[in-house]
């Protein structure tokens, strides 16, 4: 039976590509509820599903290792997703190639696709899943100089970035995830690809399937059927939101929507049964493209009480429409057009699974002066414009360095 490869074996079938953890940490942004697909398989290993295909990540301080598995049926056509990270890829590169297969190895030895033709395209896979084209510490600076809270944390929390994810694969996960918890989504989800999902290889017992196809989804048997597997009133979702985007859209809607601006795409997805506010802006921000997106759930929301002093509707109990746009825009004004990639950040650090990481933040904490006061470094001024949406909900007290970030970003590979 085929293993997961583990680097210390030997690097002879792994690829790998240059890449510090100080832009790239797997073990936050791949454990951070952005995607649930991923698991650790072995200490500092993670192994998942993206473009069809099988992988085991690692790194090292500066470099991103990579190892891709052959999957079981060498000749399966894609499903009607056609394989949308290899085509979302080439459509950058105008070039048409597909995967193939190598061989299998030997029993017990990892399978890997290893063919020098894929290389370029695998690298290129990857960039475009994390994003690497963004230059994280360009974007901590920026953040930084605007926002001392987001400075102190980011010190302990660098390389937690936005994936961009499959849109299907992202929205019918993030469905999955009303009233659930990360380890109980990740199980849903699991369970989702293993009964309607192609299957691709098996590693030590695990058998690895692809995200189920928008046809598949949209059958009339899958709401009983998902039912049975423990999905609750989400089987109702599944099964109508994929069927009313097959009807009254067609398969290649969603992927479109990385094309419109955020506030229609968010609207559009909002349509959809079973998506509200919050899960159209993890979509948004996840999968299409939209990194002003700020996705407001209890957790952004204690951040902006407790650490920004936001006061608005201070009495309320539930987050209602206007409260997700007043803190949305609150975000978008202090970090500027990346605020969901800089929301990210604190959203993670507030994560119980990362809080020893956070109690290293914590021992960083500014001295006091002899009157008790923090004594508190000046934030500096960006000068690039930037825009947001709205209005930004009531403060008090907010701290002096909280100053508007006028991001500029800058893209380019990361070396």
């Amino acid at each position: 039976m085929a293993k997961h490869a583990v680097l210390s074996s030997g690097s002879k079938m792994w690829r790998s590509m240059s890449c510090s953890k100080s832009e790239l940490r797997l073990d936050l942004t791949l454990a951070c509820g952005q995607s649930f697909r991923w698991r650790e398989t072995t200490e500092g290993h993670w192994t998942g599903v993206m473009g069809g295909r099988v992988w085991t990540l690692t790194q090292t301080d500066e470099t991103l290792w990579y190892h891709v598995y052959n999957n079981q049926d060498t000749q399966k056509e894609g499903s009607d997703r056609k394989r949308r990270y290899s085509v979302s890829v080439l459509d950058k590169n105008t070039a048409e190639k597909r995967f193939k297969c190598a061989p299998e190895k030997e029993e017990d030895e990892p399978l890997a696709v290893s063919s020098v033709q894929n290389r370029e395209l695998d690298e290129e896979m990857l960039r475009d899943y994390f994003q690497l084209d963004v230059r994280m510490g360009d974007l901590h600076k920026e953040w930084g100089a605007a926002d001392c809270h987001f400075k102190h944390i980011a010190e302990v929390f660098k390389g937690v970035r936005m994936l961009r994810q499959d849109p299907t694969e992202c929205l019918f996960s993030f469905i999955c995830t009303s009233n659930n918890h990360i380890s109980r989504i990740q199980g849903m989800v699991d369970r989702l690809c293993q009964a309607l999902g192609s299957p691709l290889c098996q590693l030590d017992q695990t058998s690895y399937h692809d995200f189920p196809s928008l046809s598949a989804l949209a059958d009339s048997s899958i709401e009983a059927r998902l039912r049975d597997l423990g999905f609750g009133y989400r089987a109702r979702f599944i099964q109508q939101s994929a069927k009313q985007i097959l009807d009254n859209h067609g398969p290649q809607w969603l992927e479109g929507l990385r094309s419109i601006p955020y506030l229609e795409a968010r609207d559009a997805l909002r349509t959809l049964p079973g998506v509200g506010t919050k899960v159209a802006d993890c979509v948004c921000l996840m999968s299409l493209d939209k990194p002003e997106a700020v996705p407001v759930d209890t957790h952004v929301w204690q951040i902006a009480k407790r650490d920004y002093k936001y006061a608005a509707n201070n009495g309320q109990k539930s987050i209602t429409e206007k409260l997700n746009r007043d803190i949305g825009d609150f975000f978008r004004k202090l970090w500027g057009p990346y605020a969901g990639w800089a929301q990210s950040v604190l959203f993670c650090s507030d994560l119980k699974k990362f809080q020893s990481l956070k109690e290293m933040a914590h021992l960083k904490q500014p001295v006091k002066d002899e009157d008790g006061e923090e004594e508190k470094m000046p934030c500096k001024k960006t000068k690039v414009k930037t825009e947001c949406t709205g209005t930004v909900g009531n403060l008090k007290a907010k701290p002096a360095c909280h100053k508007k970030a006028k991001i500029s970003v800058k893209k380019e590979p990361v070396m």
